[in-house]
């Protein structure tokens, strides 16, 4: 069974290495999906993959590596597309909100 989480994440996510951690855990642990960075500071990423990896990932969003700071983590569960690897996207531009 495959599942989907879109989470966001506020606080000092950006420029602390959140996406490549995630990139690297989600690898490790078979999930696949995307992270990007939004134009106002937080982060959003979507996790498809085993409920119990998504769901590590997904905690783990809430943390985040060492050096964030993590004020809010929201998170949706969404229908699976079918994702296969996980990626790091460009950084969304003004008026690119979440997906």
């Amino acid at each position: 069974m495959t599942v989907r989480r879109h989470v966001r994440v506020s606080g000092r996510v950006q420029g602390v290495f959140y996406r490549d951690t995630c990139r690297r855990l989600a690898e490790e642990h078979g999930v696949a999906g995307w992270v990007r960075n939004l134009h106002d500071g937080d982060v959003e990423a979507v996790f498809e993959g085993r409920p119990d990896d998504v769901a590590h990932l997904a905690r783990w969003a809430e943390q985040g590596p060492p050096a964030a700071r993590v004020t809010r983590c929201t998170g949706v569960s969404e229908s699976p597309e079918g994702l296969s690897g996980f990626r790091v996207l460009p950084d969304a531009a003004p008026g690119d909100g979440p997906r």
